[in-house]
């Protein structure tokens, strides 16, 4: 225990909400957070959100600077875990379209609860960070 820890954890009342089995288990969220976790993949989640879009729609779309590669990438790997789907027509050049399967789709609700309780708790972020930013400065 350190020096300014002084309270004692209380326990969850009704108890934890997820619980591993083994260390090796990781609940699954490992696999989760692996593809989530990453800088773009909510981003193509929430913007697929809204429909089918094309390669260059969906890089006009997503905030901040992805480029070609990244978003390739990132489109493979949701195609890859079953989130999203990509549609090839043989046009020429090739056109291609990607859109959120059942389950990417199921994806949004909680992608959407997580933005909500990051609106919902800003504030007291904010003021957490300045705290120990104060308390902290050397």
């Amino acid at each position: 225990m350190s020096a300014g820890h002084t309270a004692v954890t209380a326990p969850v009342p009704d108890g934890p909400v997820i619980v591993c089995e083994t260390p090796q288990d990781e609940c699954g969220v490992r696999d989760v957070l692996d593809r989530l976790g990453d800088k773009w993949s909510v981003y193509v989640v929430v913007e697929l959100a809204s429909g089918i879009r094309r390669f260059k729609e969906l890089q006009r779309a997503i905030p901040g600077d992805i480029s070609q590669r990244m978003l390739t990438l990132t489109v493979r790997r949701l195609e890859r875990d079953g989130l999203v789907k990509r549609t090839v027509y043989p046009t020429v050049p090739p056109q291609v379209e990607y859109e959120l399967t059942e389950m990417g789709h199921s994806l949004t609700h909680l992608v959407k609860a997580l933005a909500d309780w990051s609106i919902a708790h800003r504030p007291a972020i904010a003021a957490s960070h300045a705290a120990w930013d104060a308390a902290h400065t050397e």
